[in-house]
């Protein structure tokens, strides 16, 4: 049942316009059937005193033997119906001579007609304007031999029952509608404070800004069915708060990042213009601010690799990958490299999985180059291809150098993050090539670790078979 409230109507005045409905409807059902009720009390009233004497006049009639006692019954029946004078009896005989009729009697044809040998329902018509009459008839026989059966009607001035129903109704009514407008308004109040916790919530939740994102709606002091909504609205307020935090993070991040290379290339190119040089220093000059511009062109295109990443925009091509096919051709690249620095490397074991080469070859590029920057010469890299049971293959890359100190190992895959600071302007990297690869075995539905021990540290690629 729609009650034509707009989808902006306040939810105080919706609970109290069906509350108040509801309780409507109910004093109404009510209403009317304490109202029907005593109205067919009053009618069985009625038909007691109406089928009493409908019995008395039969018996009466009955009683009659011959055509002379049938002239002396009217006589008979105004004796006993002496102080009945609410009581209207017609009785007619049977070749339609009026036998007995109490002074003012007035029947219808039409109840005459519908006279039976039963008492059937009862019939209300009006003796003038304000005297309505509720009446029965009926065919009894007489006690003469072959006589045709009498008709008998007799009514009952209903005149006080019909005025106590209109005051009766009026008042109920009345009550009716006047409880109508105090549910209403009691339901108002109980849904103005029913609905405090709710306006509470919003109160705190409208508190909360950018500066209070770690902030949490009370649970423990709403009522049960506003705690899922609460637990709901701070699941939100937790991924919004780690949300902006990563956007934070990422924004200082590239900054910190740029702000060297632009550095670099503005004083660089301040001192170019401060005098006249030859040529071979302008190109020498314009070969520097291109590497620092490549160096640049690499951060950026890396930051926005990460900023899909971590918006589930990343959506790798399947198809079969074998991991050793992809881990010796990065082998065979950083071979020489590995040569002069005398460092020994080995691949063991096979596995495929299903995923974006170009993905998987660039993680496992990361993982080598990074073990090929750290390893001390002389030193092994070890490339083991694990799998474990039927859902998971591993790629670890295992090499030998100064280790990881256990602080380092939680934040080596964040962007950026660099356990030696001082060594951060030697490398060609931008601090993001860990993150990355994190970024591409998630986007697989794997992950990646780091362990160091004794000297020896582990990246491991954890991919679904």
């Amino acid at each position: 049942m729609r009650l034509g409230l707009s989808g902006r109507t306040s939810l105080t005045v919706r609970l109290t316009v069906l509350f108040a409905t509801a309780s409507t409807a109910v004093l109404l059902l009510l209403g009317y059937l304490v109202a029907t009720s005593v109205g067919q009390h009053f009618e069985q009233q009625d038909m007691e005193v109406l089928s009493g004497k409908m019995e008395l006049v039969e018996h009466a009639l009955q009683k009659v033997r011959s055509r002379d006692e049938l002239a002396q019954l009217p006589s008979l029946l105004s004796d006993s119906l002496v102080g009945h004078h609410s009581l209207d009896i017609l009785l007619i005989s049977p070749d339609g001579t009026v036998l007995f009729s109490t002074t003012g009697a007035q029947f219808p044809d039409s109840v005459l007609r519908a006279a039976s040998s039963k008492v059937g329902g009862s019939a209300v018509w009006r003796k003038g304007a304000d005297h309505p009459v509720r009446g029965i008839t009926k065919h009894a026989a007489t006690g003469i031999a072959g006589a045709s059966p009498a008709t008998i009607a007799i009514a009952t001035d209903i005149g006080h029952h019909a005025r106590f129903m209109g005051d009766f109704q009026r008042t109920l009514w009345g009550v009716v509608g006047l409880g109508a407008v105090l549910t209403g308004l009691l339901g108002w109040g109980a849904a103005r404070r029913g609905l405090a916790p709710l306006r509470a919530m919003g109160r705190e939740a409208g508190a909360i800004t950018a500066r209070r994102l770690d902030t949490r709606l009370s649970v423990d002091t709403v009522p049960a069915e506003l705690a899922e909504l609460a637990d709901t609205l701070n699941t939100m307020l937790a991924r919004l708060e780690d949300s902006f935090r990563r956007l934070s993070n990422f924004s200082s991040d590239l900054a910190h990042e740029l702000r060297t290379p632009v550095s670099n290339l503005l004083t660089q190119t301040q001192v170019t213009l401060s005098k006249s040089r030859t040529v071979t220093e302008y190109r020498d000059i314009l070969a520097s601010n291109a590497e620092e511009f490549e160096r640049l062109s690499r951060i950026v295109s890396d930051m926005l690799f990460l900023a899909k990443s971590e918006n589930d925009l990343v959506v790798p091509n399947r198809e079969p990958v074998s991991l050793a096919d992809e881990v010796r051709s990065v082998l065979e690249f950083y071979e020489a490299l590995a040569d002069e620095k005398g460092i020994a490397v080995a691949l063991l074991g096979e596995g495929s999985i299903s995923g974006d080469r170009l993905m998987i070859r660039r993680a496992i590029n990361n993982l080598v180059s990074n073990a090929v920057r750290h390893t001390s010469e002389g030193g092994t890299i070890t490339v083991r291809i694990v799998q474990r049971g039927a859902a998971v293959t591993e790629l670890q890359v295992e090499n030998a150098g100064d280790g990881i100190a256990p602080e380092h190992l939680p934040r080596l895959f964040d962007r950026f993050y660099r356990i030696d600071f001082a060594r951060q302007r030697q490398s060609d990297g931008a601090g993001l090539g860990l993150a990355i690869t994190r970024s591409i075995v998630r986007a697989h539905g794997g992950d990646a670790a780091a362990y160091s021990k004794d000297g020896l540290s582990t990246f491991c690629l954890s991919f679904p078979a």
